[in-house]
C-alpha cells in the first residue's frame, strides 16, 4: 500500500510502485472510478476507445442522419395506421 499528499491545487503524485505495476507513462491518461470504500484507479484504454469509436461509420452529417431516421420512423408509422 502506497501513500501519497493532496497538494493545495487538489493533486497528488502517484507513487513508483503504482506507476509500474499499471505502466502509467507520462502523457498517459488515469480515470478515476468512485467506490463504496474509495476510488479506484486504471489507466485509460485509448486502443479500446478508437475501437468503440470507429465501430459507428456513419457517411453522412449527424443532422441528416437524424432526418432519415425521423423520416423513416414516419413511413413506419403511416404503413402501421399509427
Amino acid at each position: 500500500m502506497s501513500r501519497t499528499k493532496v497538494t493545495r491545487n487538489y493533486q497528488i503524485t502517484i507513487p513508483k510502485d503504482i506507476r509500474e505495476n499499471l505502466e502509467v507513462d507520462v502523457g498517459d491518461t488515469i480515470v478515476l472510478i468512485p467506490e463504496k470504500e474509495g476510488v479506484k484507479m486504471k489507466k485509460f484504454d485509448v486502443d479500446a476507445f478508437k475501437k468503440a469509436f470507429g465501430s459507428w461509420k456513419i457517411k453522412e452529417s449527424s443532422v441528416d442522419y437524424v432526418r432519415k431516421l425521423r423520416k423513416e420512423s414516419e413511413k413506419r408509422m403511416k404503413r402501421l395506421g399509427l
